[in-house]
């Protein structure tokens, strides 16, 4: 072996095990956040950790030394078996049996964070209207999105200048933001309740802020189960960009706290544009984080992401149908 050659395997091996170490240190650390806010933090990236982990443990597998291969296996191992402990429970987790597509008293429902600085307005507006679902509920909402919408399908929108909006087919008997047991922090927010000559249901809109804005999050969550305690959770529909994925304890807590059950499953709606001040393009979206969750009455039809627009976000499209009392 050429001295080129020998001095490259040496670099790609450092390099493996330094990257091997790494991971396996965050996915261990984010174990902690069960008990520590600050280590949760690191657990909404497990699926990045999984990969920077099992990336040198493949590489490992072709190394004749069985030093080299020791020192970048194990750690990488432990990684793999760290991150993958966190998204685990996700892809365990039980849901109920779903319904016929052809199911009567069915709803289609979207979950779209259209982002303040979204530039296709038009194209996201258009694809919304040609949807034609019963519920759409928006994040980052503006008054642009929302007057581009209702040119183009005649909703009625729970808001004029709210940042989290119903827009829906049937006329709602009740508007407002559902209370809070708190005066902060502050959960944007929206909610609509309809007739039951229209199925008689609630649906809650929300927009939690980002898990790194110390424990603000966490009085979001408590906020809102306090508030949908209230109410008549077996019609109840919980939708919106909680900034949280399901590998967290956070979310697994809530989860257990709201009494309804979480009809996304590990399904990744973020980014769909460039992110950061250094405009990073991912080539895929990495962050499970706006979740549609409904009560015992309702049954799953479907769930899939929609296309990419002009938000950072992927649209969430649901259908469920309401099974008679």
């Amino acid at each position: 072996m050429s001295a080129l050659r020998r001095f490259l395997a040496a670099a790609c091996a450092f390099a493996l095990f330094w990257l091997a170490l790494g991971a396996a240190a965050v996915s261990v650390a984010a174990h902690g956040g069960k008990t520590d806010l600050r280590l949760d933090i690191l657990t909404h990236f497990a699926p990045l950790w999984l990969g920077a982990s099992a990336l040198p443990l493949f590489f490992a597998l072709f190394i004749h030394s069985r030093k080299v291969k020791f020192a970048i296996g194990v750690p990488a191992l432990v990684g793999v078996i760290a991150a993958g402990s966190l998204i685990l429970p996700e892809l365990r987790r039980p849901l109920s049996p779903r319904i016929a597509a052809d199911a009567p008293h069915q709803i289609k429902l979207i979950q779209f964070n259209t982002w303040g600085r979204n530039d296709e307005i038009d194209r996201t507006a258009q694809w919304i209207a040609d949807q034609n679902a019963g519920i759409v509920v928006i994040e980052e909402a503006t008054v642009a999105i929302r007057e581009a919408i209702l040119a183009r399908r005649a909703y009625h929108a729970s808001c004029r200048r709210c940042s989290v909006m119903i827009f829906s087919r049937a006329p709602p008997i009740f508007t407002a933001p559902p209370p809070l047991p708190e005066p902060w922090p502050g959960l944007p927010r929206a909610r609509a309740t309809f007739a039951p000559a229209d199925g008689g249901f609630t649906v809650i809109g929300v927009h939690y802020t980002w898990p790194t804005d110390d424990d603000v999050q966490k009085r979001q969550g408590l906020q809102l189960a306090g508030s949908i305690a209230r109410l008549d959770h077996r019609r109840l529909i919980l939708a919106g960009d909680f900034n949280s994925t399901p590998w967290s304890f956070s979310r697994r807590r809530e989860d257990a706290l709201f009494g309804l059950e979480r009809r996304t499953r590990a399904l990744f709606s973020w980014p769909a544009a460039r992110f950061t001040r250094f405009r990073i393009r991912t080539p895929m979206p990495f962050m499970a984080i706006d979740h549609v969750y409904a009560g015992g009455d309702w049954r799953t039809v479907s769930v899939k992401r929609g296309p990419k627009l002009g938000s950072d976000h992927y649209p969430v499209v649901v259908r469920l149908a309401l099974i008679p009392r």
